[in-house]
């Protein structure tokens, strides 16, 4: 079991913005992407630099701002390093998750249900992998998304087999094991690889 006490986990808005850059780094998918797969539409992403990602993860996260009323995410620091981020907010917030076959496969649910969350997206920083960062993500985000007043959360993790391997463009979503450890329960299983998940509060 990964020990996750020297892991602190808060707000991205009470977080600098070059915190959460430094998770993403300077290149690589979590760079160009900034976050920003479920939340702009399939016919704009192509549109958009990694710039005008940013600019608009910037806004959404409210970065700087402890005061700010909303914000997208939650950021982990290691020893006040930073370390990881998760993408954490209504169900609402993601065009493209409400679009996706994924989340809605085998069950009747309403997709304009604000108070059913989200958490999408995990980010750990290169050299901090495998020391519970996304463990200590996904168990903060239970916590952010009940003191909101949300009245469920959700995830949509990878079922990873034994020793199987992924590449981190497949594990952005998360882990089964992950979710499980933040007491996520499955929910559906809509294909062999992914599964629906979720908190009732």
């Amino acid at each position: 079991m990964t020990d996750t006490s020297v892991i602190s986990v808060v707000p991205a808005n009470e977080a600098p913005w070059d915190d959460l850059q430094t998770v993403f780094g300077s290149r690589g998918e979590a760079h160009r992407c900034q976050c920003q797969w479920f939340k702009v539409p399939a016919a704009q992403w192509r549109a958009l630099s990694p710039e005008d990602r940013a600019e608009q993860l910037r806004g959404q996260t409210e970065c700087g701002y402890p005061d700010a009323g909303t914000t997208s995410g939650l950021i982990a620091y290691l020893d006040a390093e930073p370390v990881g981020w998760c993408a954490v907010e209504p169900r609402t917030a993601y065009p493209r998750l409400l679009n996706s076959r994924i989340p809605w496969s085998g069950r009747e649910e309403s997709k304009t249900d604000e108070s059913v969350w989200a958490v999408t997206c995990f980010v750990t920083r290169v050299g901090y992998r495998r020391r519970g960062v996304s463990k200590a993500l996904a168990a903060a985000a239970v916590d952010f998304a009940r003191a909101r007043g949300a009245r469920a959360i959700e995830g949509y993790p990878i079922a990873a087999k034994p020793g199987q391997e992924f590449s981190w463009g497949e594990l952005y979503v998360g882990s089964r094991s992950v979710f499980l450890a933040a007491g996520f329960r499955e929910l559906t299983r809509p294909t062999e690889r992914r599964v629906v998940m979720r908190v009732d509060f």
